[in-house]
Formats: structure tokens, sequence, C-alpha cells
């Protein structure tokens, strides 16, 4: 509806518009790459590749494997084990493996 009433047509002004509202955490990360992209290309971006580009970036999948990534390189040492056990547990619930895979990586990490 934002493009529509104010006919903003081209995809490159598309584009802009949506960059310029994202803002936050790897977003700002992403926008940083995206503008510096932008400034080199002279050409039209293509609609449809950038959309997919925002599906795969900030999709549940690389979210879950930013958690598995984290639950590998986890490690308790000087933490008390009460609290080691509740931090390995909230990121094994985010990383949604199941309890097996989940006491592999416990017994590894301990």
């Amino acid at each position: 509806m934002f493009f529509k009433s104010n006919r903003i047509i081209k995809t490159n002004n598309r584009i802009t518009a949506i960059l310029a509202h994202l803002r936050e955490d790897v977003a700002g990360i992403y926008i940083q790459k995206k503008l510096d992209e932008l400034d080199k290309e002279t050409g039209t971006q293509d609609w449809d590749d950038f959309v997919q580009e925002l599906k795969k970036i900030f999709s549940n999948k690389t979210k879950v494997a930013d958690v598995e990534w984290k639950i590998k390189i986890f490690k308790q040492r000087k933490k008390n084990m009460a609290d080691f056990i509740i931090e390995f547990k909230a990121l094994a619930m985010k990383a949604d493996k199941n309890d097996l895979h989940t006491i592999f990586l416990l017994k590894k990490n301990v």
C-alpha cells in the first residue's frame, strides 16, 4: 500500500524505500552491505532477486543455523552448573533439535 499510495514504481526506489525502514541488529549490517552494492551498480536491480534475498537472510532457517552454531561453541568453562544448564536448555529450545542430539551436544560441551 505504501508503494501504491506514494507511486513508487521503479525497482531501485522500492528497494531503497525498504532498506530505509530496516535498521536494527542484523538488518543494519545487511542494509550497509546492500547500499554499498547499490552504489557500485549502474543498472536496475531485479525485484524478484531482492525479495528472495530478503526471505533467505531473514528466514527461520538462518536463525536456527545460528543457534546450532552457538550450541556447538558453547562451553561450561567456569560457569556454575545450574547456570550452564539453563543457558544450554534455552539454546537447545531455540534450535528445535531432538533430545538425542541435544544430549550429545550437552555431553560434548560440559
